[in-house]
């Protein structure tokens, strides 16, 4: 019984010592190889490993791209003038070994350390520029300059390679922001005031020449119609002579008769106070009194 529980006890021990013996280091990792933490191995490649049990220790890393995202800081320009800067930086694990020597390999406390490196970088490169430069003129050539100047110090003291450094957004603080909306808010209703008074004005001018236009249409018009009913007047006294001259007594009849025909056509009573007048000799005479 004893000699059973023996062979289990060595089986434990030699499958405890096994699995401290043996380590595997994935695709998307970096490791250094630490005796009694000091590092005797770095960059280990990827795969399965052997190690001395509770000699050696493996610390692994993040290989792919990690991305630290600094706070927005307050920055001032060559005119002394303040900005809001947010940044962002993608870094990866370049020398495992200066890596763990100066974060002891922990990821948080690399970005603490880049990012304090960053705004650093970016405190001088916006204090050589103007607001103008900064925001729009030299945005690209800033973090440009900045990557140069902090990819060596990034290599050199964490062990990281710096992939890219972006400016997110530049704003201006609160409190400049609140009176620059309010100046632009007055530039813009001083301009909308000038506008509206052009547009007044130019809609009095329209106004103007159209009534002007609309009078000048109205008096050729009419002077038109005068003409047209001067013409016809002439024509009608024409043809009412030429009616005449042809036959003078028919004409003078023809016209008593439609003369008859006004006086008498409303209803009502008439009232006849001289019958031998001149207008009714065609009613006591068809031809006329001769």
């Amino acid at each position: 019984m004893f000699g059973r529980n023996s062979i289990i006890l060595l089986l434990a021990v030699a499958v405890l010592i096994g699995s401290n013996s043996l380590y595997v280091i994935k695709e998307t990792e970096r490791a250094v190889l630490l005796k009694f933490g000091e590092v005797v191995q770095a960059d280990i490649a990827p795969g399965l490993h052997l190690k001395i049990p509770f000699v050696n220790n493996v610390r692994k890393f993040e290989g792919r791209i990690l991305t630290v995202d600094s706070q927005p800081e307050r920055f001032f320009t060559k005119e002394q003038k303040a900005l809001i800067v947010d940044s962002y930086a993608k870094f990866s694990v370049l020398d495992t070994e200066k890596f763990y020597t100066a974060t002891n390999g922990e990821e948080g406390r690399a970005m603490g350390l880049l990012a304090q490196r960053i705004n650093n970088g970016l405190r001088n490169q916006v204090a050589n520029r103007t607001v103008s430069q900064v925001v729009s003129g030299e945005r690209d050539q800033l973090m440009v300059d900045l990557m140069a100047d902090l990819k060596p110090v990034a290599e050199s003291e964490l062990g990281v390679r710096l992939v890219d450094i972006r400016v997110k957004k530049i704003d201006l603080p609160p409190d400049v922001s609140e009176s620059v909306y309010q100046r632009m808010n007055a530039e813009r209703e001083k301009e909308a005031r000038e506008h509206r008074s052009q547009g007044r004005e130019l809609a009095e001018g329209i106004q103007a020449s159209a009534d002007r236009e609309v009078t000048v249409i109205r008096a050729e018009a009419y002077r038109t119609a005068e003409e047209i009913r001067g013409e016809g007047d002439a024509e009608a006294t024409r043809v009412y002579a030429d009616a005449f001259n042809q036959d003078p007594e028919f004409y003078s009849f023809t016209r008593s008769l439609q003369a008859y025909k006004d006086a008498f056509e409303n209803s009502g009573n008439v009232m006849l106070l001289q019958p031998d007048s001149e207008f009714f000799r065609y009613l006591k005479d068809p031809k006329g009194g001769k």
